[in-house]
């Protein structure tokens, strides 16, 4: 039986992310493991999923055997599920709320995005985020409803796991592209979705694997951190226990490569990451920072690119 479906070339991140990775596939293809294009490497691991750039560009490159995804994300988590068991039931949902949405004033969108969020944050005690049900499928319209319709398009949940990003004074926001959720829920056919802690992976990881990690960024100063994509956030003891991982997975063999920010974009003397994945292979990348409310700091810095190979 083949990996797809059909044959899909062109998927795409469906929902817009806060550190998503397009901007950077090139500097990734280049350091691909030399495994990965003989054919060595037969499954893929991606442990934060995120926005899913890496992923979907690897799938569309790549024949995997098996792909396994996973994020602490409870509302992204559910959306993936949702587009790989129902997309035909999302995208009704989302042509509706998209038709609804288009015709209104700006004040009148304004108070559809708002009522959207107060029904999704009150229905939250009500969700079994472990069991599949098809009232997944009105959250998971309402979750790229509101990222398509949110100021700056981002993802932030608070301490209650509750969605509190303001209304976004978009014109014509794109809020469905039913061609990209139908090629997107084909990759995901063959794909293990997974609910949990970046650990959740180990065990369908071995020397036939590659494995990307890219976590919740470093915060470069006080004012920059986006770590609130899931209610606990990423600590930098979080960031020492993925080095753990990353070691335990490089003893079994897999070939891995992570992302993250670089301190020394703002401190040159902070060595954080040099100091915690010395050993390993470190490069800096140029990228656009481009999730700022301030726009003059959307400028070009610096990305750690790290792997366990060269």
């Amino acid at each position: 039986m083949t990996k797809q479906l059909k044959l899909v070339t062109s998927a795409r991140p469906f929902l817009k992310w806060a550190g998503g990775k397009t901007q950077l596939l090139g500097e990734f293809s280049k350091r691909l493991p030399e495994e990965l294009k003989t054919g060595k490497i037969t499954t893929y691991a991606e442990p934060f999923i995120g926005g899913g750039a890496v992923f979907f560009s690897l799938n569309q490159k790549f024949s995997f055997e098996q792909c396994t995804i996973c994020d602490a994300n409870k509302e992204l988590i559910l959306t993936c599920r949702v587009i790989k068991e129902s997309v035909e039931q999302l995208i009704e949902k989302l042509g509706i709320l998209q038709s609804e949405y288009l015709q209104k004033d700006e004040k009148n969108r304004e108070l559809l995005y708002y009522e959207i969020r107060d029904a999704f944050n009150r229905k939250l005690p009500e969700i079994n985020f472990q069991k599949y049900s098809p009232g997944w499928v009105e959250r998971a319209a309402w979750v790229i409803f509101m990222n398509r319709t949110c100021f700056n398009g981002l993802f932030r949940l608070n301490r209650k796991g509750e969605f509190n990003v303001p209304f976004g004074k978009y014109k014509n926001p794109e809020i469905l592209n039913a061609d990209n959720l139908s090629d997107v829920a084909t990759l995901l056919k063959t794909t293990r979705i997974v609910l949990g802690d970046f650990t959740k992976c180990r065990k369908f990881v071995d020397d036939t694997s590659f494995v990307y990690f890219d976590p919740p960024y470093r915060p470069l100063n006080q004012t920059s951190s986006f770590t609130s994509y899931s209610k606990d956030g990423f600590s930098d003891t979080d960031q020492v226990r993925l080095l753990e991982f990353f070691k335990e997975l490089d003893k079994k063999g897999a070939k891995i490569m992570l992302s993250n920010s670089d301190p020394r974009n703002e401190n040159p003397a902070d060595t954080f990451f040099d100091d915690l994945f010395s050993g390993y292979t470190i490069e800096r990348v140029p990228a656009r920072r481009m999730i700022n409310s301030n726009g003059a700091r959307r400028g070009e810095i610096n990305e750690l690119i790290i792997t366990n190979y060269r």
